[in-house]
């Protein structure tokens, strides 16, 4: 019988995969912390599930990479709508 920290892990994992999220947003849909989710996929996946931690690995890869676009592109927005404020 699986404990509850490694079901929670296969949990978390399935989430990323299925819906291809970020570790933040799995994070606060299940209302945990990042780090946990960090901690659960990353070290406690691997031992439990290699084929799915595989499959999450890559998707954590992508968003890693486009980590800096996406910040970039929130900073965008909140210049466009501070700019906006400032001509009412």
């Amino acid at each position: 019988m699986k404990s509850f920290v490694e079901e929670r892990a296969v949990t978390l994992g399935n989430h990323i995969k299925e819906n291809r999220t970020t570790l933040r947003s799995t994070a606060q849909f299940y209302g945990v912390s990042k780090s946990t989710v960090h901690t659960d996929v990353t070290s406690r996946l691997p031992k439990i599930n290699p084929d799915l931690y595989k499959q999450v690995r890559r998707i954590l890869d992508i968003n890693k990479a486009q980590r800096h676009i996406r910040g970039g592109n929130a900073t965008r927005q909140k210049y466009i709508l501070e700019h906006s404020d400032l001509q009412k």
